[in-house]
């Protein structure tokens, strides 16, 4: 378990920082548009991968997870799991960390800033929030504002600089929660664009894509903070600008 009396730097050494929090990041299972573009890449295009699902291997891989999160205790002490909204990462999220009685009152809140690449690839479209409401009934989609996916264009693909601003605005979002330990369940672009903005240590790590179902568990800290207590919430108009870095953990 992690001990969040102070956090710790890159070389697990203690550190004063102030307003940090656990995030167990976890790229979706496999969804059957990995298995298409394995075979041909240009299947992304297909119209028939509209918010593709999970596949049969993917399913396999959430109750892995959910076993893992399960046994070690990682279940019990997460307080909010945040999902980007389609269909592949909510399967994940409900299926990785629901199904007991430990998660019996987890809240699942669906949000817009996590989903992966927008544009052009039909499997990056989500659904109505009317449809997946019906679908998925204990996941919370008062984040969203529009019933239709008004994001997605189909002839324009997100830029990695959009998909980087994207990031920020999910970082600074994410540290303003009152959670001390949130799973978020997301994208393997997304989650490449967000450790190679906050990320230190391990070069490899930030460069390398997680694998699907892959959970990293990392801190948040706020490194133009300074004080003793971990975490915080300081007044927020008190608070000066951010130095956001995220600090990978032992893997809970």
């Amino acid at each position: 378990m992690v001990e969040c009396n102070s956090c710790m730097d890159s070389n697990g050494v203690a550190s004063p920082y102030q307003n940090c929090k656990i995030v167990h990041w976890v790229r979706h299972a496999e969804g059957i548009h990995n298995v298409e573009s394995e075979k041909n890449h240009d299947a992304l295009l297909s119209p028939a991968l509209l918010d593709a699902q999970l596949s049969p291997r993917g399913w396999q891989q959430v109750n892995d997870l959910h076993k893992h999160v399960r046994d070690s205790g990682l279940l019990k002490r997460i307080e909010l799991v945040v999902t980007s909204p389609l269909s592949r990462t909510m399967q994940t999220a409900t299926g990785a960390f629901g199904q007991s009685d430990e998660s019996e009152k987890l809240p699942f809140l669906a949000v817009e800033l996590c989903r992966e690449r927008l544009g052009v690839h039909p499997c990056d479209k989500r659904r109505s929030i009317k449809e997946y409401k019906s679908i998925f009934p204990s996941t919370d989609f008062s984040q969203i504002e529009s019933n239709d996916d008004i994001l997605w264009k189909p002839d324009h693909r997100e830029t990695p600089e959009e998909i980087a601003a994207r990031g920020v605005k999910f970082m600074n979002w994410l540290k303003a929660r009152p959670e001390k330990e949130i799973a978020v369940v997301t994208h393997s672009v997304f989650l490449l664009h967000v450790l190679n903005t906050f990320g230190e240590g391990n070069k490899s790590e930030k460069s390398n894509f997680f694998k699907n179902c892959e959970l990293r568990s990392m801190t948040i800290v706020d490194g133009s903070i300074s004080g003793s207590d971990c975490p915080s919430k300081p007044n927020s108009e008190e608070v000066p600008e951010t130095k956001l870095k995220l600090i990978s953990l032992e893997s809970a």
